[in-house]
C-alpha cells in the first residue's frame, strides 16, 4: 500500500472507529458526551464524515481525492497547532501522536495527489 492509500485508509478507519465505537473515541480525544444526541455527533462528525472521504479517496484513485484526504489531514494538524497557542491544553503522548499523524498522513496524501496529475 502506497503513502496515499495508507492515509485514506487511515482516514477511513478512524471515521469507523467514530462510527463504531463513538464513546472511546471520544474518551480518547477527551470529549465527554453528555447525551445521546452528542453522541451520534460523535458517530457522524468524527465517523462519518471521516470514514466516507478516506473510503471515497480509496475506492476512486483520484488525485482530486487525494487532496480532499490531505487537506483534511492538514487542516486538523494546523488547527491543532493553532490550538497550542490558543487554547492552551494539556497535552500528553496521544495529543503528539494525533499531531504527527494529521501532519505526516496529510503530506503524504498531497504528495501522492501531486504524482497523479
Amino acid at each position: 500500500m502506497d503513502t496515499g492509500h495508507l492515509s485514506s485508509a487511515a482516514l477511513m478507519l478512524s471515521g469507523a472507529a467514530g462510527v463504531v465505537i463513538p464513546a472511546r473515541v471520544a474518551d480518547a480525544l477527551e470529549l465527554h458526551p453528555l447525551s445521546a444526541r452528542a453522541m451520534t455527533e460523535t458517530r457522524a462528525g468524527l465517523g462519518g464524515t471521516y470514514a466516507a472521504l478516506g473510503a471515497f479517496a480509496l475506492l476512486s484513485g483520484s488525485a482530486g481525492a487525494q487532496r480532499a484526504v490531505g487537506a483534511a489531514w492538514l487542516g486538523a494538524g494546523v488547527v491543532r497547532l493553532a490550538g497550542l497557542r490558543l487554547d492552551r491544553p494539556k497535552t500528553d503522548p496521544a495529543f503528539w501522536a494525533y499531531l504527527a499523524a494529521e501532519l505526516g498522513f496529510g503530506s503524504a496524501a498531497m504528495v501522492k495527489a501531486r504524482k497523479r496529475r
